[in-house]
């Protein structure tokens, strides 16, 4: 039998609010069913399809970790950077500021960690 999401794992798997996946159902962005008692749910085959697309083909790393980022600090050339993967997880990276400034990275804003071997690259 597939796997289906509740609208809230769903949403932490794709890095995004509640709000937004709400929005994407509506706007026809994502295909999500109905329970018994009328809650969204999300077969993991449409998570699958949505991670897909957000990631950048430039790249090529199977262990992705797709979140939110909850913190930077930005210290001298240095920043890092946490992100929530999926609670309770975090990754945290060391990244160069000048990095944090052309991904755009702040608190709230989408973000995934590429885990390559004993690096970690962070996309946006």
């Amino acid at each position: 039998m597939p796997r289906n999401y509740s609208a809230r794992e769903a949403a932490q798997r794709l890095g995004i609010s509640l709000d937004t996946l709400r929005r994407w159902d509506r706007d026809g962005r994502i295909h999500t069913e109905r329970d018994a008692g009328n809650r969204r749910l999300v077969p993991a085959s449409e998570v699958e399809r949505l991670r897909a697309e957000a990631h950048s083909p430039a790249l090529s790393a199977r262990n992705r970790f797709v979140g939110t980022v909850a913190s930077v600090e930005v210290d001298g050339l240095m920043a890092q950077v946490e992100i929530v993967v999926t609670e309770p997880t975090r990754v945290v990276a060391l990244v160069t500021r000048d990095a944090v400034r052309e991904l755009g990275l702040e608190p709230g804003t989408p973000a995934t960690a590429v885990v390559k071997s004993t690096s970690v690259l962070v996309e946006r």
